[in-house]
This record gives C-alpha cells, sequence and structure tokens, in this order.
C-alpha cells in the first residue's frame, strides 16, 4: 500500500511540475513584452530601477503566469523530491524559447532547437536516476534538518554572497554582466525551495488536524519565503530588462538547478544511499542539460538551419572528389573570408557589448 502511494505522488508531482514549467516559460514571454511596451513608452526602465512596469497588464498577467507556475510547483515540492521537481525546470527553457521565436523575433537556430531537445534528454536521464530524500513528514522533523550545522552553515554563505551582490556588485557591474541579477535569483531561489518544502508539510499536517499554526517555524517559512521570492522577482526583471531572454532564461535554470540540488543533498542527505549508476546517471543528465543550454546560447546569433546543410555537404563533397579551385578564385575566395571574418568579429564584439559580457567579475 506504501508503494502504491509512493508512487501516485510521484506521478502527481510530475503532472505539476510539467505544468509549473509550461506556466513559468510563458510568464517570461508576458514580462518581457511588457517591459518592451514600456521601453517604448519611454518609462524609466526596470533595469535602471524603475517600477513603472507595475502599472503594464502584460506585466501582470506575466505575473500571474509565473504565481501559477510557482503553485504547482509548490504542490509539485509536497508531493515528490526537490531532485525530481527541479531538473523538470528544463521544460520551462524550452517553451521560453519556443514562445521566444513567435512573440519577441527571437529566432531559434539548429543549434537552438538541437539544445532544446537536449535539455529534454538530459531532464529525463535526471529523473530516472533521481536520487530519494530522507523522509520528513512533520514540521519537528523540519525543524531539525533546518537546525543541522551543514545547512546553517550553506545558508549563511548563499545569504552573505546575495547582500554583497545586491550593495557591493550589482550597482558598478549589474547593467553589464549578465550574471550578477541572476545569480541574485539563483542562490536566493535555493533558499526558496527549503521553505516551500517546509510549508508544504505544514499544509499537510494543517488538514490532517494538528495545530501546526502555533508552530513559530511556520510562520518563519512564510516570512522567509515571501522575502526570498520578492528579491527573485525584482532582479529578475532587472535581468530580463537588460538582456536578452534566450540568454537570461537557461543562465537562470543552470545556476538555479544547481543551487536547489546543492541544498536539497545538505538538507535532505539525498546522495549518501544512492548506486554509483545512480550517481553517475545524474550527473551525466545534469551535464547534458547544461549542453544544451550551451548550444541555445552560444550559438544564437548563427543564421544556421536544416537548409544550410545541403550546401555544406556540396562543399565538403566537391573537396573530396579532388575539384580544385583556381589561382584567381583561391585569392578571391580568400579575400570573401578576411572581410566576412571581420564582419563577423565585428557583429561579436556588438552583441557581447549588448548582451553583457560572460567574464568574471
Amino acid at each position: 500500500m506504501s508503494q502504491t502511494r509512493g508512487r501516485y505522488d510521484f506521478y502527481i508531482g510530475l503532472v505539476l511540475a510539467m505544468s509549473s514549467s509550461i506556466f513559468i516559460g510563458g510568464s517570461f514571454i508576458l514580462k518581457k513584452k511588457g517591459l518592451l511596451r514600456l521601453a517604448r513608452k519611454g518609462s524609466m526602465r526596470a533595469g535602471q530601477g524603475g517600477h513603472a512596469y507595475l502599472k503594464e497588464w502584460l506585466w501582470w498577467a506575466g505575473l500571474l503566469s509565473m504565481g501559477a507556475g510557482e503553485v504547482a510547483n509548490f504542490a509539485a515540492y509536497a508531493f515528490a523530491p526537490a531532485t525530481l521537481v527541479t531538473p523538470l525546470g528544463a521544460l520551462s527553457v524550452l517553451v521560453s524559447a519556443i514562445l521566444s521565436s513567435f512573440f519577441l523575433n527571437e529566432k531559434l537556430n539548429l543549434h537552438g532547437k538541437i539544445g532544446c531537445l537536449l535539455s529534454i534528454l538530459g531532464s529525463t536521464v535526471m529523473v530516472i536516476h533521481a536520487p530519494q530524500e530522507e523522509e520528513v513528514e512533520t514540521l519537528n522533523e523540519m525543524s531539525h534538518k533546518l537546525g543541522d550545522p551543514g545547512f546553517v552553515v550553506f545558508a549563511t554563505l548563499i545569504v552573505i554572497v546575495s547582500l554583497i551582490l545586491i550593495f557591493v556588485v550589482g550597482p558598478r557591474h549589474g547593467q553589464t554582466n549578465i550574471l550578477v541579477y541572476i545569480t541574485i535569483c539563483s542562490v536566493i531561489g535555493a533558499l526558496s525551495v527549503s521553505c516551500v518544502k517546509g510549508l508544504g508539510i505544514t499544509i499537510k499536517e494543517l488538514l490532517a488536524g494538528k495545530p501546526v499554526l502555533k508552530h513559530p517555524l511556520s510562520w518563519i517559512l512564510l516570512l522567509s519565503l515571501i522575502v526570498c521570492v520578492s528579491t527573485q522577482i525584482n532582479y529578475l526583471n532587472r535581468a530580463l530588462d537588460i538582456f536578452n531572454t534566450s540568454i537570461v532564461t537557461p543562465i537562470y535554470y543552470v545556476i538555479f538547478t544547481t543551487s536547489v540540488l546543492t541544498c536539497s543533498a545538505i538538507l535532505f542527505k539525498e546522495w549518501q544511499h544512492m548506486a554509483a549508476d545512480d550517481i553517475i546517471g545524474t550527473f551525466s543528465g545534469f551535464l547534458t542539460i547544461i549542453v544544451g543550454i550551451f548550444l541555445l546560447h552560444a550559438f544564437k546569433d548563427v543564421n544556421f538551419t536544416l537548409a544550410n546543410l545541403p550546401l555544406s555537404l556540396r562543399k565538403d563533397d566537391r573537396a573530396a572528389n579532388g575539384t580544385l579551385l583556381s589561382t584567381y578564385d583561391s585569392f578571391n575566395h580568400d579575400e570573401e573570408s578576411s572581410a566576412c571574418l571581420g564582419e563577423i568579429q565585428s557583429t561579436e564584439s556588438l552583441s557581447a557589448r549588448r548582451n553583457g559580457s560572460l567574464a568574471a567579475f
């Protein structure tokens, strides 16, 4: 009976996690559309600290969509372990990339499509090999987990790093370095997931008729979640306003997932009883997701589609058959290649300035 119940919870968590990814992926597009409309009106941009987006209905639609996704995500954490729910966030990258190509004119080339496919395959592998977390069924057990010295040290480091990024690094490099605002959202997100897991247990006990509202941890978790989510929304808006959505979404996913998996492993000791093949499978799946997201991001400005493949194959066949260019054609080809190379380098330089440097800050 217990095994049947566990499988039932697994499928509920799986469906909720997939629904969450769809809502959250769509929310990025709605928010970006709202921010672009404000920019055309000349309002003070969110990246410069403005809050005019609060008057834009498209931004609110995006916020409601993200809220629905977070509610589904909240419920998913109550039914399934974090290492199952979090990797499925890769679906939000896929949804966001596809919708961006339709509604934001951010074209998705062949590399991006392969990257989306790899993200899905990597998520599937991670789900298959996901570690089992220690059972935490009561608020008292959760309180004991949160008081573990390992988690206390981890949470303290996250708070210190976040404060440094917000008050020291952000004002200097936030407008030019894409990692600043996204890192703030991601590392704080690890704490918000822990709060969500604790509140999920609180709701379960509350429905069972237990007096959990008298437990101070319930209110601490609720207050902490509000602070964490508010901070995430603020800095995610800044990142979306300054940088391209197709860049923000995948980088946010990678850093956020890494932070959550690390936090979950420390809090619930998920890796202690894993078999070697599951450990390898989990890391392989996550690396596959990272490779997919790299393809989605690194080659986003390269105009390469399936229609280009026959041309490339014909060039390879011509070289294999020993067809030689004349000296004059070779000279012209070298000149054209040099010109194209210079144009590509100029384009890459402009793109780097527009999208933000990925260099360490």
